[in-house]
């Protein structure tokens, strides 16, 4: 059974943009060989943290939105936890109105686009 999750993680802001994307294809990458099926993702950027993590101020977010079955999930955490790029992440999985809400701000913006 296929679930709806959304998984967001926060890299260190000390890497560059290669280094960012290496981070991102890696997990994407993770989750596509896992069977998962990537819905939508974002690059959040460069944002303060709430409080310091690892004695830093900010950090890159970025944002994955997947189907894939329960399994998955502990395996792309053990990669979050080994991977020194990453400073905090969350994943959860997402309800109905979740994924509903999801696809409806999604679309209004890619219609702000199209105008």
């Amino acid at each position: 059974m296929m679930n709806h999750y959304e998984t967001v993680f926060i890299t260190t802001p000390v890497l560059s943009d290669v280094q960012m994307k290496e981070a991102v294809e890696k997990f994407l990458g993770i989750l596509k060989e896992s069977g998962a099926e990537i819905v939508h993702e974002e690059n959040w950027g460069l944002k303060k943290l709430a409080y310091p993590i690892q004695k830093k101020s900010t950090g890159f977010y970025y944002l994955v939105e997947f189907k894939a079955e329960g399994n998955v999930i502990q395996k792309l955490e053990t990669e979050y936890r080994r991977d020194e790029r990453i400073i905090r992440f969350l994943t959860f999985k997402m309800d109905k109105f979740a994924v509903a809400y999801s696809e409806k701000k999604r679309s209004k913006k890619e219609t702000k686009v199209e105008e």
